[in-house]
């Protein structure tokens, strides 16, 4: 395993994996800042779900806690304009789509773009990063599954009449995350992370969601290859 090899050379207190740790660590914090609020919102506009969408935004709220002090184990300041810069374009349609009420939107940026991502980030994370992010991570990674099954099972519940919506929120925002993979591509290189390897975890749990839902492998594989061409 290449990457459990880089683990084992890593400097975590130099200043090159500092400098791109500060960047990592921020996009993790805010991603966690990001769900908290989306969920909140989802709570709004489905209140028969609004307990359990309150207690999916708390465990966000404890898992941006927890990445700071990953951040402050490294005696490290996370580049919060950076981050709040990298998501600004999913940030954006997240709150137009709920501004127009458009759930199954909402649903797909959050609870399945956004989880998958995190999702795969964590996976490839886990096993190069230092002993304190790592037990960090791996806790958080489980409650990640839950809150992307949420999405699956409340899509699925409704996808006949959710099915052109979602087809059309991923035309649109599917792009956006080949585009930020590539922007990070280099400091997640320095941590170890390769990005062929967070592209294909990416696409094996967004595939799995889609599929789950209802979608066929023609049509999931139609709708992965938006954006792909930008890799």
């Amino acid at each position: 395993m290449p990457q459990l090899e880089a683990s084992l050379e890593l400097d975590f207190h130099s200043e090159t994996y500092k400098d791109a740790y500060s960047r990592i660590n921020a996009i993790v914090i805010e991603g966690e800042q990001e769900a908290y609020e989306n969920y909140l919102k989802l709570a709004e506009l489905l209140p028969d779900n609004q307990d359990e969408l309150v207690r999916l935004s708390k465990m966000e709220s404890r898992h941006k806690k927890g990445f700071q002090a990953c951040g402050r184990n490294l005696e490290v300041t996370p580049d919060m304009d950076f981050a709040k810069a990298f998501f600004a374009d999913l940030h954006r349609n997240f709150q137009e789509a709920a501004a127009q009420g458009k759930v199954v939107t909402c649903l797909l940026i959050q609870s399945l773009i956004i989880e998958c991502f995190a999702i795969a980030a964590y996976n490839i994370y886990i096993p190069v990063a230092d002993d304190f992010a790592r037990k960090v991570t791996e806790g958080v990674v489980k409650d990640e599954y839950s809150h992307l099954n949420f999405g699956e099972e409340w899509l699925k519940a409704n996808f006949e009449a959710s099915k052109a919506e979602l087809e059309e929120a991923n035309r649109q925002n599917l792009p956006l995350v080949w585009r930020m993979l590539n922007q990070v591509e280099q400091d997640a290189k320095t941590l170890a992370m390769e990005k062929d390897a967070l592209v294909e975890d990416f696409m094996i749990q967004y595939g799995e969601a889609l599929d789950n839902i209802g979608f066929t492998t023609r049509e999931i594989m139609r709708m992965s290859a938006y954006g792909l061409a930008t890799i």
